[in-house]
């Protein structure tokens, strides 16, 4: 199993919820976050003072797909929130040992 964290910028959260929905792939834990890359926050102007934003909003959405959907998965994701434009985002894929339904006990892919 794989665990796939994409981080992307808040307005594509719809546009990646939907291409997930529509390859099958419906669970998916959502989470405001703020964060910089190579973008480096950005500046704003409040009652005529400019202030520099060191952290700019973004959103995390993790996923836990079998391994054969893995690349399907990120694939859409990347699609889905591509706007071509600086800040897009990162997507990042981690190995999962174990998954367990807490109300069943299913285990593995069973569990998904």
């Amino acid at each position: 199993m794989k665990k796939i964290e994409a981080i992307i910028k808040p307005f594509k959260l719809d546009d990646v919820k939907e291409a997930l929905s529509e390859i099958g792939i419906y669970g998916m834990t959502v989470t405001e976050v703020n964060g910089y890359g190579r973008q480096k926050g950005h500046k704003e102007i409040y009652r005529g003072a400019e202030y520099v934003v060191d952290f700019v909003p973004k959103i995390k959405v993790e996923i836990v797909v079998n391994d054969e959907r893995a690349e399907e998965a990120v694939t859409t994701i990347r699609n889905a929130a591509n706007s071509g434009k600086i800040g897009d985002g990162k997507i990042f894929v981690l190995s999962v040992e174990q998954a367990i339904r807490v109300r069943t006990g299913e285990t593995g892919d069973e569990a998904l």
